[in-house]
Formats: C-alpha cells, sequence, structure tokens
C-alpha cells in the first residue's frame, strides 16, 4: 500500500476541517468541523502504522485513545452549546464573545438592561 493516497487525503480532510473551525460562526459546525480533524489524524496514525508494520499496533491504540477523547469532548461540547442556546437563544460564536456579565456601576445606579427590563 502507498502511503501517499491516506496521507494526501488525511490533509485534505485536516484542511477542510480546519477551514470549518476558522470560518464559521455556528458553534455546531465548528465541534463538527474539530472532530474531520481529529478524524484526518486517525487516518494518519492508522496508516503509518500499517505502512511501518508496527507489531504492537500502537497507532491503532492510539487511534482508539483518540476516538474515546473525541466522544468525551463532543458529549462536554454539545452540553455546553446547547446550554448556551437555551439562555441566550443563539449559537453563535461571535456573540458568544459578550458573554461575561457587565458590572454594575459603583454608584447604585441600574444599568440600561436593568431599566428596559424593568419598563418591559
Amino acid at each position: 500500500m502507498h502511503l501517499a493516497y491516506p496521507a494526501v487525503l488525511a490533509a485534505l480532510l485536516f484542511s477542510v476541517g480546519l477551514y470549518g473551525v476558522l470560518a464559521r460562526r455556528n458553534a455546531i459546525l465548528v465541534l463538527m468541523s474539530v472532530e474531520l480533524m481529529l478524524n484526518a489524524v486517525n487516518l494518519n496514525l492508522v496508516a503509518f502504522d500499517v505502512w511501518l508494520r508496527d507489531t504492537l499496533h500502537a497507532g491503532q491504540a492510539l487511534t482508539l485513545f483518540v476516538i474515546a477523547i473525541a466522544a468525551a469532548e463532543i458529549g462536554i461540547g454539545l452540553a455546553i452549546v446547547l446550554m448556551v442556546y437555551r439562555n441566550r437563544g443563539t449559537s453563535d460564536i461571535d456573540r458568544l464573545r459578550d458573554a461575561r456579565e457587565q458590572p454594575e456601576p459603583a454608584d447604585g445606579t441600574p444599568s440600561a438592561d436593568e431599566k428596559a427590563e424593568a419598563t418591559a
């Protein structure tokens, strides 16, 4: 088996995943892109394991660990995204940058948000 075919495919998958992480605004699509990148790494691990004819199959064993970590990552990440969507009404990453709470003024006057909530 030639090593170039799976290596090129893994490079393409990783590039598509990297583009998805950098260009997307939806948090779920970013998580999917991270999974795509991890799968490209897994493809490389298995391809090099077969190409080197490793008797311990270390590449395949490491692939299983990466799959387990990816499953935990997507579970926790999806839970966080769903909680943020439930609280904010959007999963847009650009709007999540303003997720921290605004400090209250020192003089005790209500902020503009509190005034809007009081009148509504």
